[in-house]
């Protein structure tokens, strides 16, 4: 699956680069490509201190708990630590101790802030009301002040005056004054700053620029969308506009799990009876982008960082350009303001040489793991906080020590990270000679419904087990493992919702084991697929030891250096007809049947530098857009100069979008009407059938 990359920098000069083993966001020649993580990274918040960014996410009932991520660019991450190591609180439910839980609940929806020389974090514990976090360094340690008080899904505003103002709630927007001391809310000063009936909704983020506050919100009711509200006055009157809606970057939403009207479901029940609902093909939803935050950037650039529900992965942070427009930050550029592109030039702008980027392109976090160090990698968390006393990092390995549950989701101990996409394969080596009666251990997918693959212990014997929560499914056979060793694996698709489980013996061959699984992002837990190492015991005891080692994570399209088919001739599909593209004598771009092989339906793509391409067809005519995009308006020149630049939008699997640079607007055939081509698209629709998408074959 791994391959050697030889990357083209911006002018081409060929040089060596390290392959993509992981996704990253920076493709290396100047442009970016959403999303930044193709994993779940949810409710963002941001800030810049001087040259540097943090980014602050929702950890729920995980722990280490409360992610800060670092970069210098706004493209490349670094996972830099968390804010605490477990919940310091008693209560079983934080420690799945006694079927107890918090799946969903936790701590969310952080608000990260600097400022009297450190960093604040501020957020919600479900129960246990305001939380904070200070440190002067961003790694830690932090002190933790528990403020009580109902205020949640909140941001903060350290304003001019030294006062310290909290922002909360769900359409009725409230204001309350915070302690200095971080000791709780100023007793009395709770106040209502937007009315019921306003249209606003919940995850707030609060900023004072030149003089005016502006209020970022997101609502969902009826679907999602993201709003600015401003005022000169932190207690308002404020006016409202919507600053982003319908930006799905052409990704349907998932399908997302329920349980039978009238059942109250439990977690980890055997026999609750789920379905994974079909979602529609082409409704937004809330599977937009919609709640984070917005910065300005060292270069005076304005982006926001918002999340969308992204499919089985859960939820993951967009990177997307602002404009500020009649004194409103828009999300977008001019002349197709509210949508942005999935693919954009890094902070600086496209003028700026490669070589001057600030980062190198890497991932945020080194997810495969060998368990050779003293700690485990900071990519880890365990679901719930963990019983130290059961596990332990042994010559090499991760070692496991069971404990009594009857399911996956009731198992104490089990160490997880966040699945990948679009597509990963993700191997471990499970050691079984420590397991005793009842003992059950392997590779698990944390979700509602869960599922796994594993080794079961019953008396003497070993049998190798495939479970599937969503249909109850269990298949189970006998297996001799002379040398106490197994290979497990799950081959994840998850943009198309799926994953299956396979093993191997001698780590070379392997078979798979049950179904290609649907799979869903459910707001039970609120999280997305979550890949688990684990080990429990079904007969009520605390049984023996697994040991697993060698976890391994491979990422077939994280290497997307050849995805631009620079220098090749190809044919251009729309995605809407499965018709290609035709340059018509006539002087139109069209389309035509299937079967059309002739020298007008090939083009040739000019590199013009930086992820930017012009269309030349065989006979020789560039393509070429005039006035305002409207069909009939994409045509031909002959002169090279006179050709249209777009932004080529990386869809993967040879599926891409053309960004014209002059209106940032989309080339596109509306596939009912008849009419030729345009570039007046505002972008592509949830199902990508809206005539903007297109697919390139050779």
């Amino acid at each position: 699956m791994k391959r050697f990359l030889l990357a083209l920098c911006a002018f081409h000069v060929s040089m060596l680069v390290s392959f993509a083993q992981s996704w990253t966001a920076d493709n290396g020649n100047g442009t970016f490509t959403n999303p930044l993580f193709y994993d779940e990274f949810s409710d963002p918040d941001i800030i810049r201190v001087g040259d540097d960014y943090y980014l602050a996410g929702t950890t729920m009932h995980s722990v280490p708990g409360l992610v800060i991520l670092h970069s210098k660019d706004l493209v490349n991450w670094e996972n830099v630590g968390y804010c605490f190591n477990r919940f310091d609180f008693p209560e079983d439910r934080f420690s799945l101790k006694n079927h107890e839980e918090i799946y969903g609940q936790g701590i969310w929806a952080p608000a990260i802030r600097y400022a009297n020389g450190q960093f604040y974090i501020f957020s919600n514990v479900n129960g246990k009301g305001l939380q904070c976090y200070t440190s002067k360094d961003i790694r830690g340690p932090w002190k933790h002040h528990n403020m009580q008080g109902n205020i949640y899904d909140l941001s903060v505003l350290f304003d001019d005056d030294g006062k310290i103002y909290a922002i909360h709630k769900y359409g009725e927007v409230h204001c309350t004054e915070l302690k200095p001391d971080m000791s709780g809310p100023v007793e009395g000063t709770d106040r209502v700053i937007i009315p019921e009936g306003n249209g606003i909704g919940e995850g707030h983020h609060i900023y004072k620029i030149d003089g005016m506050y502006y209020l970022i919100s997101t609502d969902y009711a009826p679907n999602g969308r993201t709003l600015c509200s401003r005022s000169k006055s932190i207690w308002g009157p404020y006016e409202t506009r919507v600053i982003t809606a319908d930006e799905t970057y052409g990704y349907q939403g998932v399908g997302r799990t329920l349980v039978p009207k009238g059942e109250k479901y439990r977690i980890g029940s055997n026999g609750a009876s789920f379905t994974i609902m079909t979602a529609s093909p082409d409704a937004t939803g809330c599977d937009n982008a919609h709640q984070g935050g917005i910065v300005q950037a060292v270069d005076g650039s304005w982006w926001a960082l918002l999340m969308q529900d992204f499919h089985s992965i859960g939820r993951t942070v967009c990177l997307m350009p602002l404009t500020w427009k009649d004194g409103w930050p828009m999300v977008g550029l001019e002349g197709n303001l509210g949508r942005a592109p999935r693919t954009w030039f890094k902070p600086g702008g496209k003028d700026v040489e490669v070589s001057q980027q600030q980062a190198e392109p890497h991932a945020p976090y080194e997810r495969s793991e060998h368990f050779d160090g003293k700690v485990l990698g900071r990519i880890w968390q365990w679901n719930h906080n963990p019983d130290d006393s059961k596990w332990s990092l042994t010559k090499g390995r991760l070692r496991l020590q069971s404990m009594p549950a009857e399911q996956l989701m009731w198992a104490r101990n089990t160490l997880t990270q966040r699945v990948v996409g679009p597509t990963s394969i993700t191997t471990v080596e499970l050691y079984v000679k420590g397991m005793k009666n009842g003992d059950v251990a392997g590779l698990g997918n944390i979700n509602v419904p869960c599922s796994w693959i594993g080794v079961i212990k019953n008396g003497n014997s070993t049998s190798l087990c495939c479970f599937e929560q969503l249909n109850n499914d269990t298949i189970m056979m006998p297996i001799d493992l002379v040398d106490g060793k197994i290979y497990l694996r799950c081959i994840g698709e998850y943009d198309d919702n799926q994953a299956q489980y396979a093993y191997s013996t001698d780590g070379k061959t392997f078979k798979t084991l049950g179904r290609m699984m649907p799979l869903s992002y459910q707001l039970i837990t609120f999280q997305g697929s979550r890949h688990a190492l684990f080990m429990y015991n079904i007969k009520g005891r605390n049984g023996g030891y697994a040991e697993f080692d060698n976890f391994t994570v491979e990422e077939p399209k994280a290497d997307r250096s050849r995805n631009i088919p620079y220098g090749k001739t190809v044919r251009i599909i729309n995605k809407a007809t499965n018709r290609p593209a035709i340059a018509l004598e006539h002087g139109l771009l069209y389309d035509t049947n299937a079967g059309n092989m002739s020298e007008l339906t090939r083009f040739r793509i000019i590199d013009c530098k930086k992820g930017c391409v012009a269309l030349q067809c065989a006979d020789g005519r560039y393509v070429k857009v005039y006035g305002d995009g409207l069909p009939g308006d994409v045509r031909f020149t002959s002169d090279a100069r006179e050709a249209e630049v777009f932004l080529w939008q990386d869809y993967l699997d040879h599926d891409f979008m053309l960004l014209s640079l002059k209106n940032h607007k989309y080339l596109g055939k509306n596939p009912t009407t008849g009419s030729p081509y345009s570039m007046d698209f505002a972008g592509p629709d949830p199902g990508q059938r809206n005539g903007a998408v297109f697919h390139w074959e050779e």
